[in-house]
């Protein structure tokens, strides 16, 4: 115990970031990326069923990305580089409903970020390279995507996007609807 330190991210219930003990010397560190009784101790109390892992260049902004009928919990970390993530509630009835909150992830700093069901997710890489590496509760099922623009006026998020960085986004991405028509389902 006492391996982690759990921060709630400002208003928005569930949302947490994750700080691992690490552990240092002169030949490198040591840390749990990973570990059920401390995790279940700080109420993040989930059977994680697929790990990921991405790559993505400078530029690459992956997101808003969202399960349909199988929500996930998702727990995030960057392995190498250093991503901006952002996570924005789309729980209906939540006091937060489309609040968003970010967070900077990075190899260097550690940090984790805990993401409950119905939240979209998304991340922009602000390093050279990053990889990127997650925890799910549920299985990715390719059918059931959904997803909400990046640039969505109505959430408005804050992209930390360096002057003259070009956006690199994929097709699918270019192509989700807004806020407001998800809003209507």
């Amino acid at each position: 115990m006492g391996k982690i330190t759990v921060t709630q991210c400002g208003e928005i219930e569930g949302l947490k970031v994750i700080e691992p003990a690490v552990f240092g010397d002169e030949r490198g560190y040591f840390m749990e990326t990973y570990n059920y009784n401390d995790y279940k101790a700080a109420g993040i109390d989930m059977e994680f069923v697929q790990d990921n892992q991405s790559s993505s260049k400078k530029g690459v902004l992956r997101g808003l990305h969202f399960q349909i009928q199988y929500p996930q919990d998702k727990l995030v970390r960057v392995v190498s580089g250093e991503v901006f993530d952002v996570a924005v509630d789309l729980r209906p009835g939540s006091a937060t409903y489309g609040q968003w909150y970010g967070v900077v992830l990075s190899a260097e700093n550690k940090k984790q970020f805990f993401i409950p069901k119905n939240f979209a997710h998304g991340f922009l890489v602000l390093s050279d390279y990053a990889e990127f590496a997650y925890k799910c509760t549920d299985f990715y099922h390719p059918n059931d995507e959904g997803g909400i623009a990046w640039n969505d006026p109505d959430l408005a998020v804050k992209w930390p996007i360096p002057e003259g960085m070009e956006l690199i986004l994929s097709e699918k991405d270019k192509k989700w609807g807004s806020f407001r028509e998800f809003s209507k389902r």
